[in-house]
């Protein structure tokens, strides 16, 4: 009976032990995310129709707090038709209006783009734009 109950002891120790060990398991560090800079088309809005032969504007912010926005460039269609600088160099903040005139009755991608002076650049922001004919008198 001794030695049972030595046994026992030595059981719930174990076990107690093992419990205690998976309760500190260490929680992983996360990797940091690369800091890169951010830009959104302010407007005009996503799915928005625009009239062909119009020569609208588009509101462009980019953002970058650890060199600064050193250039904003625009696409449409995945071809480049705009690109700007702030006038003082990078800045942390850059909003810039860029205009196209609306050619192609059809749907087309209107993707932004910032880069840092080290030339590291956001995610594109992308709005699509259904351009319309124009109506008839």
């Amino acid at each position: 009976m001794f030695i049972q109950a030595r046994c026992r002891l030595i059981l719930l120790f174990c076990l107690g032990f093992l419990a205690a060990c998976s309760l500190a398991k260490p929680t992983p560090t996360p990797l940091p995310t690369p800091d890169i800079p951010q830009v959104e088309i302010r407007s005009p809005a996503n799915s928005q129709q625009v009239l062909e032969g119009l020569d609208f504007d588009i509101d462009i912010l980019a953002s970058d707090s650890s060199q600064g926005v050193q250039r904003i460039e625009l696409y449409v269609d995945e071809v480049l038709i705009n690109a700007a600088e702030p006038v003082d160099g990078p800045a942390p903040l850059f909003r810039v209006t860029m205009n196209w005139l609306a050619r192609g009755i059809g749907y087309h991608k209107i993707g932004a783009f910032a880069y840092r002076p080290d030339e590291v650049r956001s995610r594109e922001n992308v709005i699509i734009l259904e351009v319309i004919p124009r109506p008839t008198d």
